[in-house]
């Protein structure tokens, strides 16, 4: 399920592009997120965390129940992916309980740059707890890719019930199984990374790792700034799945569904859906963050700047338990 791909030297600031990738729609809608909000982790577990958002975000959400992807106002970006390997271990009644729906949430609402998101864990290790994923009935693994304004980057997995955390800005790309690491050491038998296999074209998510690692590496800086988004998303779709009937076994490989552009430097986010042929965006600038605001991102005649479009709206009936 998906493709992430964080690119810093186009010329045009920190720019981050993700796929998502599922074997049906997900009902996705936009959502204004406001500062202030009180938040509790978890709502059948003894010990939740609980915390008060300073920052608003602009987050895409799941059938309203989880944050998958956002932007907050201070320009961290959050996304989850899906790991078949996710494994979040037994339960530690000593730590503060976080439902898997709102493990990107924690981080927008709190954070400012990866190394806040860093430190918090450190100050706060809160352990996060997996959901059954309502479609399916299977459990939610996933891991989690976070950046800032900066290009830090931030690649947080749970292996054998231990958190793994990858922390280097040159951990731009993230797609599915297998772990990270070994991510990484598989890229290494490709050509352009110091093999000699050549480059992969399967829609396998270490294949995709693969190739889009090797397409980012090679775009040239760009000459404006729609330039530039054209060009990350030129990236982006040619690691995207085409419509086709997915594997009901390895939704990591379904179609594409959505895709996204955070624009960590001028604080705007980009959404497309698959089903339209047209883009919106919106400027966090423009953004009431004193409330809850929502949009249809896909609905007929929206295209461009949706700054203005939201409307309020009771909060995301995120699914804690």
């Amino acid at each position: 399920m998906c493709t992430r791909a964080l690119w810093t030297a186009g010329g045009h600031g920190v720019l981050v592009g993700r796929n998502m990738d599922w074997r049906e729609e997900m009902d996705t809608n936009l959502w204004v997120l406001p500062r202030g909000v009180e938040r509790v982790g978890h709502d059948r577990d003894a010990s939740p965390m609980r915390w008060t958002a300073r920052h608003g975000s602009l987050v895409a959400t799941v059938w309203d129940n989880a944050t998958s992807d956002g932007i907050n106002e201070q320009g961290l970006a959050a996304h989850l992916l899906w790991l078949a390997e996710a494994d979040f271990g037994e339960r530690d009644s000593a730590r503060a309980a976080v439902a898997v729906s709102l493990w990107a949430q924690v981080f927008l609402d709190l954070c400012a740059t990866v190394e806040e998101c860093v430190d918090l864990m450190d100050r706060e290790p809160f352990q996060v707890l997996p959901l059954i994923e309502p479609r399916s009935g299977r459990p939610a693994t996933v891991h989690l890719a976070l950046e800032d304004a900066t290009g830090d980057s931030l690649i947080i997995e749970h292996i054998d019930g231990e958190a793994r955390l990858h922390h280097d800005r040159s951990f731009t790309v993230m797609t599915n199984s297998p772990p990270y690491d070994q991510q990484l050491e598989l890229k290494k038998q490709f050509a352009g990374f110091g093999g000699d296999k050549p480059l992969p074209g399967t829609t396998e998510a270490a294949d995709r790792f693969v190739r889009a690692s090797y397409y980012l590496d090679r775009l040239p800086p760009a000459d404006s700034l729609p330039r530039a988004y054209a060009a990350l998303l030129s990236v982006m779709r040619n690691a995207a799945q085409p419509f086709g009937e997915p594997d009901p076994e390895r939704p990591n490989i379904s179609a594409t569904i959505w895709r996204t552009i955070s624009d960590l430097t001028q604080r705007r986010y980009i959404y497309e859906s698959v089903y339209t042929p047209n883009i919106v965006w919106a400027d966090l600038a423009e953004l009431d963050f004193t409330a809850h605001h929502k949009l249809e991102p896909a609905a007929s005649g929206l295209i461009g700047d949706v700054s203005r479009a939201f409307v309020p709206a009771d909060p995301p009936p995120f699914v804690l338990s």
